[in-house]
């Protein structure tokens, strides 16, 4: 059954406790959707759960819910969980993801590995799992991947984050041709450099090694990625964007920056 139009629309957002998840979720409530919000930090999420609400008041439905995508159980015990009138998810977004450290290949983590496979390959695939299905269902929606220049060009170090991301783009354009037959939508949502937490979780807190990835340029701000994503969210029901890839004026592709 299709949504009626005087209804709010309602987004999950993966990864929702900070950056562009965080972002995004400040977007979509700022234009009347409701949401699900699903992370790993139940405290961030309560914070903006409160930010939200002083801003949009009581017109919008949210649900915080701490989940750790990684684990197939908790994702599908937080779907079953929601609410008859948050179930009817329109738009997917899968945004949780991460990498860890910048090593050769061989050189790699074993934990480093299954931490990044398990949350940007496994976690997506978890989560598309429990939301699609509805989708089906009712014949719409859409599902936007957060991938990266990095699941397009590699770069030295970046070998299991890249090949993480790689698979994401495989999914995600796989996903479009299973779901075709059913009026749902896929794309994915490429961002370059970004100022968040993602080197700091990528060089596990090591704040000045995560800030000089940084030094000499402009990078993405969360905002930027959102307003693209929300971009993509309301394009007229004819029309898919099937990839977009977003970077800084400095950046030209992965590995290739210019610094002042």
């Amino acid at each position: 059954m299709m949504r009626q139009s005087d209804q709010p629309k309602i987004a999950l957002i993966t990864g929702a406790s900070s950056g562009i998840g965080q972002a995004s979720a400040k977007w979509f409530a700022a234009n009347g959707w409701s949401l699900v919000l699903w992370a790993r930090r139940i405290d961030r999420l309560k914070e903006l759960n409160s930010t939200l609400i002083s801003e949009a008041g009581n017109r919008l439905e949210i649900w915080i819910e701490q989940v750790d995508v990684r684990v197939d159980a908790e994702v599908q015990r937080a779907y079953a969980s929601l609410p008859d009138s948050l179930k009817g998810i329109d738009l997917l977004l899968n945004n949780a993801g991460l990498s860890q450290g910048l090593t050769a290949v061989h050189e790699s983590d074993p934990d480093d590995v299954d931490r990044v496979v398990d949350t940007n390959i496994k976690g997506l695939v978890n989560v598309s799992r429990a939301v699609v299905p509805g989708m089906k269902a009712r014949g719409d929606g859409q599902v936007i991947h957060v991938s990266s220049t990095a699941g397009k060009e590699v770069y030295p170090g970046g070998g299991i984050y890249c090949a993480s991301k790689f698979a994401v783009e495989a999914i995600a354009k796989t996903m479009r041709h299973e779901l075709l037959p059913f009026g749902i939508k896929v794309g994915t949502l490429s961002p370059g450099m970004v100022e968040s937490e993602f080197s700091l979780v990528r060089f596990k807190g090591d704040a000045e090694r995560a800030g000089n990835t940084y030094t000499g340029l402009e990078p993405l701000h969360p905002d930027d990625v959102a307003e693209a994503i929300g971009f993509m969210a309301t394009r007229p029901a004819h029309v898919q964007i099937a990839d977009l890839l977003i970077m800084p004026r400095a950046q030209a592709g992965s590995g290739s920056v210019h610094r002042v």
